[in-house]
């Protein structure tokens, strides 16, 4: 009935749609199996892309040649670029998003790449021979071979929903949990754990008073987060702002006596970065009030997801406190929030490729990493499904350094340190974020996808022009001179110049941004005109950040010699007696590619870095 795939891909969430694309794109034939293909590409939990560093992933995963960025696009009712008050290395773009168009576009997308076969079936394990991984197995009874396999469940594995005293199998509401994969992982010798998440309840938009609310509109001149011809919003939806208060408390805390969470029936931890209300009024007893984000799920649906209340407390608790925050006296609630406990596999058994080291060809995507988030899941998905496509072809595996990317510094985070909390990513775990920012995506990444058969030929056509026209504006603003007289009538600057300016030397000037110059006459305005906006915004940052960077640049380079300095995946450590039982426990467990791989490993001491490194020189 099937034939024998390259790739099979289990799961079809973030993680699995992004590991699919990208091995079928490349060449791989790809089988997608789902336990119900009309959840492809479905957002779990709010009905958003991007923020805080997640939008730095979206845009890496688009430069890449990945489909999260697209995708999002053209189904984004809102775009908003967050910290714009602060540096660039800060801005984050963020989209709200049709929810029920969000999935619609995945499965289109993956439909229309010809390599990409789907199955509806629950995968009940997986098929080895030798160590290496040869196929699945379904619940229907069938045995489908592959090449590799990579593993991308969610909140699947032995999935159980909690709401109050109430709890039951579930993966996601109304879907049920994955079983058999846990148990198997773990008679081959993998570790797993059990971790927890939550979502809010959803209500009826039309039940509630915005009047009361204070309107959170998109940007004025909206953007996007692909690189490609996605086009930008003409019309957007607006998101509201409302807060808790202590009556909201004091009914909330009616129910912690049936909580799951405050009375140990959830076993598993939580995303410390996003928890639920009952857990804030709790850590944060002296806060008299939380924000709540009152978010539409889409164009055409009177849905609306309240972000902020992520809850596992009783239906009527839940009800009885949404009615008592201002806005939500007449709510009706279509369904309550709940608690969700499942399996994950901690992340330091995996490869730097996201390949399992106990198991050849086996990789692994996604929460059941242990991290959170659609972006995460995503960008981990993307790598698992190129490295599972080079692996079997005999090409070199593809890693992102922590220089180079945000997925870079999250994939060395999870195998090197791992995590026993749902990892989230920050603008702060990455220690070269002026390097990594969300506007030069392209140009730092879309080569390295177009070397290794992924990104296209027009997406590298397009960043060559990028670079050429940056290339041209630089020359351009260093070469024309200004006199005093146009700069100090035409711009207000704090202190006025008394000799003949570059545009370039003004742009270094704090408070005058590229746009400013325009002002000085229409010579320059119509030189400017000519030039994107993207282009413009890059070439402004690579003027008044020139040192920052450059510092980064050479903190980088100095990285460089100890990734570059190769460790044997065979090396004896025990050979090394200097080494600290510690350290080299961890190192046998972790294996670690490089020798800058291994000094960022948890209970390695920079003594045994330096003890290897002779060693490994000498």
């Amino acid at each position: 009935m099937f034939p024998k795939y390259d790739v099979i891909v289990v799961g079809a969430g973030h993680a699995g749609c992004e590991a699919a694309a990208a091995a079928a794109n490349m060449g791989s034939k790809v089988l997608l199996i789902t336990m119900n293909m009309q959840t492809i590409g479905q957002m779990s939990c709010n009905p958003a892309m991007g923020g805080i560093a997640k939008g730095q992933i979206v845009r890496e995963i688009d430069a890449l040649g990945g489909y999260s960025g697209i995708v999002s696009d053209r189904s984004m009712i809102q775009f908003r670029m967050l910290n714009r008050s602060k540096g660039p290395a800060m801005w984050s773009p963020r989209t709200q998003n049709d929810r029920g168009k969000f999935a619609e576009e995945w499965r289109l997308a993956l439909e229309n790449t010809p390599n990409v076969d789907f199955w509806q079936d629950t995968v009940r394990g997986i098929l080895v021979k030798n160590k290496k991984v040869v196929g699945v197995s379904t619940t229907l009874g069938l045995d489908i071979e592959s090449n590799a396999v990579v593993l991308t469940n969610g909140t699947f594995l032995n999935g159980k929903i909690h709401v109050g005293e109430k709890n039951f199998g579930g993966g996601r509401t109304s879907e049920k949990a994955s079983t058999g994969i846990t148990e198997q992982l773990i008679s081959l010798g993998f570790e797993s754990g059990r971790m927890k998440t939550g979502t809010p309840p959803r209500v009826d938009g039309r039940s509630l008073n915005y009047e009361v609310m204070t309107e959170q509109p998109g940007d004025e001149n909206p953007g996007k987060f692909s690189f490609s011809g996605t086009k930008p919003l003409e019309k957007q939806r607006s998101c509201w702002i409302t807060y808790t208060n202590q009556e909201v408390h004091k009914t909330l805390e009616k129910g912690f006596d049936k909580s799951p969470m405050f009375q140990g029936r959830i076993k598993g931890l939580g995303p410390r970065y996003c928890p639920s209300i009952e857990d804030k009024i709790n850590r944060f007893a002296d806060r008299d009030r939380h924000q709540i984000f009152v978010e539409p799920e889409g164009w055409s649906t009177i849905e609306v997801y309240v972000n902020g209340f992520s809850t596992s407390l009783p239906e009527d608790i839940q009800y009885a406190a949404l009615t008592k925050i201002p806005g939500f006296e007449n709510v009706r609630m279509f369904r309550p929030g709940y608690a969700i406990e499942y399996d994950y596999f901690p992340p330091t058994q995996l490869k730097s490729t996201l390949e399992t080291q106990l198991i050849d060809n086996l990789y692994f995507a996604g929460q059941i990493n242990g991290t959170t988030g659609y972006e995460e899941a995503a960008c981990q998905g993307l790598m698992a499904g190129i490295n599972a496509h080079n692996k079997i072809n005999e090409k070199d595996p593809f890693v992102l350094k922590r220089s180079e990317s945000y997925i870079g510094v999250l994939i060395d985070d999870l195998i090197n340190k791992g995590t026993q909390e749902p990892y989230r990513m920050f603008t702060s775990r990455a220690e070269f974020r002026i390097l990594l920012r969300q506007d030069n995506a392209d140009l730092r990444l879309t080569e390295k996808s177009f070397g290794i058969g992924l990104a296209t030929e027009d997406r590298m056509n397009a960043v060559l022009d990028k670079k050429e026209k940056m290339e041209n504006l630089l020359n351009e603003i260093e070469s024309i001179k200004i006199l005093p007289s146009e700069v100090n009538q035409n711009l207000l600057i704090d202190s006025p110049i008394s000799e003949k300016t570059s545009l370039l030397s003004l742009l270094k000037r704090t408070g005058i941004s590229i746009s400013n110059l325009k002002n000085i006459n229409k010579t320059i305005s119509a030189m400017l005109e000519k030039y994107h906006m993207d282009v413009l915004e890059q070439c402004e940052i690579s003027v008044k950040y020139q040192p920052y960077i450059e510092r980064e640049k050479k903190l980088a380079e100095k990285m460089e010699g100890l990734e570059n300095f190769k460790i044997r995946t065979d090396f004896d450590y025990d050979k090394v007696k200097a080494l600290s039982a510690e350290g080299r426990e961890k190192l046998k467990k972790i294996r670690p590619d490089t020798i800058g791989q291994m000094s960022r490993i948890s209970g390695v001491s920079p003594a045994d870095v330096s003890i290897l490194s002779v060693y490994l020189g000498r």
